[in-house]
């Protein structure tokens, strides 16, 4: 069994986005491969129970499928903080709730679990905890998508460096081109490559048409998969 945990530079870095690719990836390669979107906020009704657009997008692009709850256990309507929505409708996001809920996900009969987190890495989900607590907890190893744009190069050192002050197994990060009119793209690109201290394992292109992965070795041996 394989697990990973997909965070990103800031809330529209494009994890969800990225985390499906990686999920497709695996289908090509004809892996049993699951999605988790523990948390999310911004959700709407539908067949008489809270939705998310990027849990569903995970769900599609998985080879294993599972009831939706299963999927995403906790959702919100407010897109607002996830702690913050919880506490208005009076529940609890703890530690031990995402630890049962992600022990139903790996009872599905994946043998890759791809965990989307909400928001950016510093995500509290109560008044004392945040989610890379959990994270830790599970001793996940973990992506790091950097969504490509002003400011990136400030947001994915500092996310690094608390990623390292902590004992995280970063395995890599993936650039997520977020901004087609980047200035000096190629050269961000350059720079977080020299000062990031993980491998980059691949690049996912602007696009308005398929969205497709520039793949590096580095991720096929990350996720075991023979070229």
């Amino acid at each position: 069994m394989k697990e990973f945990f997909i965070t990103g530079t800031d809330t529209d870095a494009g994890k969800t986005h990225v985390t499906s690719l990686l999920l497709k990836l695996l289908a090509q390669h004809k892996k049993p491969a699951i999605g988790f979107k523990p948390i999310a906020a911004g959700c709407e009704m539908a067949f008489e129970q809270l939705v998310n657009a990027d849990a569903l997008m995970l769900m599609e692009s998985a080879t294993v499928s599972a009831k939706y709850d299963v999927i995403n256990p906790f959702a919100f309507a407010p897109p607002i903080a996830p702690h913050i929505a919880a506490k208005q409708v009076g529940e609890t996001i703890t530690l031990d709730k995402l630890s049962a809920a992600y022990s139903t996900l790996k009872q599905q009969g994946a043998d890759y679990h791809l965990t989307e987190g909400a928001g950016g890495w510093a995500l509290p989900i109560n008044n004392t905890d945040y989610l890379y607590d959990w994270v830790k907890a599970e001793q996940l190893p973990v992506i790091l998508v950097v969504g490509m744009k002003l400011g990136c190069l400030n947001h994915a050192l500092l996310t690094a460096a608390h990623m390292q002050s902590l004992g995280i197994n970063c395995v890599g990060w993936i650039a997520n081109q977020v901004d087609p009119n980047m200035d000096e793209y190629q050269a961000n690109l350059d720079s977080l490559k020299a000062r990031l201290p993980f491998p980059i394992l691949a690049i996912s292109p602007y696009s308005e048409q398929t969205p497709k992965l520039q793949i590096y070795k580095t991720l096929l041996n990350t996720f075991a998969i023979n070229s």
